[in-house]
């Protein structure tokens, strides 16, 4: 951590973690760990540890399992082993200081941890976000009519957002398929076809029509949207998942619900614009944090924070499958954004008190307001 009152600051912030998932129920081999710091395929005679997050890992997370600073990979994986995969979450979620958990529940390949074993790990509250993605499949399996679908689509996101501690949706629209998407609202007819060809076929949710639906359904909802943008596995269509194809969409949406652009590297320039000149749009450059580490996390937040208005950044962590990327990105954040408001003190930029109430709305209070989040725990 570097020096300074902004530092000493952010170092004591319990931060809000707007965007996490849960992490890997059970002991992780050298394969299942290498898999999950990645967002890319294995390479042969490359191994994961030896890109930006891997080396960022041995740098940073080792000394939380009492290791060296850059253990070798075998030594950390052999600790990490030895302490049993309670205890090591239990280490990096406690390392992390993070509050409050806004977990997304809606992606589990394998058994993960739920929001109650994440927030008892980490002495913190957790609420759960809804991916609407997956509510829309739930209803295909149970083998609905397509003229019924569109009705309980609905029936079923207002059954999932009614549950005790949900607090925003989501979409992973940018997966399906990008944002160059027509941006009114589908007429029912068009939602009929669409789930009529849909339904025949099978599969994940990927009709441009019916992805238009789950996005107008999710502000019909009233709840806070989270949209991923940027940054992902290679299922993204990188070109086609840059925030500003929202345009259109943000203006007809205007006035209505929060839009949460997520990770958004390396389009965070483009979402900064978005956030200044949408009321409704925020941002953060989860997920990037980890991937870049604590190196790089100060030119990422310099760029994302060129033009964003100062209440439209919020922290997340985006950590899924390992703990070590909850203590990773909180140190990323913390480290980058001191460093940033620090420097701009220093050059009398900016008040230390204005520096200070900055960091506190990023860090904590930004999600508690677009999330109607109590103060505290």
């Amino acid at each position: 951590m570097g020096a300074g009152p902004v530092h000493e600051v952010l170092a004591e912030l319990e931060l809000v973690d707007h965007h996490c998932h849960g992490v890997v129920a059970g002991p992780l081999d050298r394969a299942g760990f290498e898999a999950l710091l990645t967002e890319g395929d294995r390479w042969p005679g490359c191994s994961p540890f030896d890109t930006p997050a891997g080396v960022a890992v041995r740098r940073h997370c080792a000394p939380v399992l009492d290791l060296e600073r850059h253990a070798p990979a075998e030594e950390y994986l052999a600790r990490r082993a030895e302490l049993g995969p309670e205890e090591v979450d239990r280490r990096f979620l406690t390392a992390a200081r993070t509050g409050v958990l806004c977990v997304d529940t809606g992606f589990a390949p394998r058994p993960l941890t739920a929001p109650a074993e994440l927030a008892a790990a980490a002495g913190a509250v957790a609420y759960e976000v809804v991916r609407l993605e997956a509510v829309a499949e739930a209803v295909a399996a149970r083998g609905v009519e397509p003229d019924a679908y569109a009705d309980a689509f609905r029936a079923a996101a207002l059954d999932a957002v009614r549950k005790p501690g949900v607090v925003a949706v989501k979409s992973v629209a940018a997966y399906r398929t990008g944002f160059e998407l027509d941006p009114a609202r589908p007429s029912d007819a068009d939602v009929t076809r669409a789930a009529r060809r849909w339904l025949a076929g099978g599969g994940r949710l990927a009709d441009p029509v019916l992805v238009r639906h789950l996005l107008w359904t999710a502000v019909d909802l009233g709840l806070p949207l989270q949209l991923h943008t940027g940054f992902g596995d290679n299922d993204i269509r990188l070109h086609r998942v840059d925030p500003t194809h929202l345009t259109d969409w943000l203006h007809l949406t205007a006035g209505t619900v929060p839009v949460l652009l997520l990770h958004c590297w390396p389009y965070q320039r483009q979402a900064g614009y978005l956030a200044a000149v949408f009321e409704q749009v925020y941002l953060d450059v989860g997920l990037t944090l980890h991937h870049v580490g604590p190196a790089r996390a100060r030119a990422v937040l310099e760029e994302a924070l060129e033009i964003t208005p100062f209440r439209k950044l919020l922290y997340s962590s985006d950590a899924y499958g390992v703990a070590e990327f909850y203590g990773l990105g909180a140190l990323a954040f913390r480290r980058g954004l001191g460093d940033l408001l620090q420097a701009r003190v220093d050059a009398d930029d900016l008040s230390l008190p204005d520096a200070l109430r900055l960091a506190r709305w990023a860090g904590a209070d930004n999600a508690r307001r677009v999330y109607r989040l109590p103060d505290g725990h």
